[in-house]
């Protein structure tokens, strides 16, 4: 069970910080992932976290999101910096057994983050 928070408007250049707090077992040895969907476009990968701390970025948020977990605390994060318009969207974490695809995995219900110009 995840369930994201953090979410919420702000101005352009602004920060948020999500979080993603799992429950109902451990997901230290698990990938986790952040989704963003954004109003009438599909779901798409913004950035996942390995359980070796590896991690990866769509290229639209490079250099300006941060991902990281806290395996004692259960929680996974996305550190969102210089935030534009282009940001707006429904975001999701996911967990899920590496290699496994996404789909396999676990899903939060979302939080809304909003950019205004």
């Amino acid at each position: 069970h995840l369930v994201e928070s953090g979410g919420g408007s702000v101005q352009a250049g602004g920060s948020l910080r999500l979080s993603c707090a799992a429950s109902g077992g451990t997901v230290v040895t698990y990938c986790m992932g952040w989704f963003r969907q954004a109003p009438g476009k599909q779901r798409a990968w913004v950035s996942f976290i390995r359980p070796d701390a590896i991690t990866a970025f769509v290229d639209s948020v490079k250099g300006r999101f941060t991902i990281s977990r806290d395996n004692a605390k259960n929680t996974l994060y996305l550190q969102m910096n210089s935030l534009t318009p282009e940001d707006t969207a429904t975001y999701y974490c996911a967990a899920a057994r590496c290699g496994r695809g996404w789909d396999s995995g676990v899903w939060g219900q979302g939080t809304q983050v909003i950019v205004s110009s």
